[in-house]
């Protein structure tokens, strides 16, 4: 009885090990604010615009057979926004912000063949740290205001910003040769990523990956 035990435990193990695979990923992320109310400086409306970043991460896959399998991940992204500002005089400030945060995204897939997966699920993200860059075109600008004004963005969205968020995910990749694959999603936030809101103020964040990933044997 104890060798049957043994040898169930055994197959059962080999079994597990073999539908599931483990990987590594990293890509470009483009990301890009939301918000309910118009950004201001000095009176003058601005306007949310992209920004580029980049995404590292691993992942774990658990197929339960050729078509349907789980999936989670853990990545370090660079995303945020710009925001800007046009002036007279053709004058422009560009404020670009880097949210610096830990992605968890849990996905259910479907293989609608054996080299294409399908996939969408839920994401926590995590804030780590915030930095600011501030750009002017179009006149001389004080170095030391510049910085100024970046670490007063860095403080001020480092303390008035929630540690977590949630949103929803879809997207597919494709199983290139052997374990390398190419894989493109979409992500959009579903919670306000304001602490305390003035006036009903919005503040979420949507953003595309696009990149490539290795899953082991």
């Amino acid at each position: 009885m104890k060798k049957i035990l043994l040898v169930s435990a055994l197959a059962l193990v080999a079994g597990l090990n073999a539908q599931t695979k483990f990987g590594v990923k990293a890509g470009y992320a483009l990301s890009k604010l939301n918000s309910n109310e118009d950004p201001e400086f000095e009176g003058v409306s601005g306007s949310l615009k992209s920004k580029s970043g980049f995404y590292v991460g691993a992942l774990v896959e658990h197929k339960f057979n050729d078509k349907f399998a789980v999936q989670g991940e853990v990545e370090y992204a660079n995303l945020g926004g710009k925001v800007e500002v046009g002036f007279p005089s053709n004058i422009k400030v560009t404020e670009k912000l880097n949210f610096n945060r830990i992605l968890i995204p849990i996905s259910a897939r479907y293989y609608a063949t054996p080299e294409l997966g399908i996939y969408a699920g839920p994401y926590v993200s995590f804030k780590t740290n915030t930095t600011a860059k501030i750009e002017v075109s179009g006149a001389m600008a004080d170095p030391r205001a510049i910085r100024e004004g970046e670490e007063f963005l860095e403080r001020a969205f480092n303390d008035n910003m929630k540690s977590t968020d949630f949103g929803l995910f879809f997207g597919a990749d494709y199983n290139v040769y052997k374990g390398l694959f190419v894989d493109a999603r979409y992500s959009f936030g579903l919670t306000n990523m304001l602490k305390n809101p003035v006036n009903d103020e919005k503040l979420k964040m949507n953003f595309l990956q696009i990149g490539l990933g290795y899953k082991f044997k």
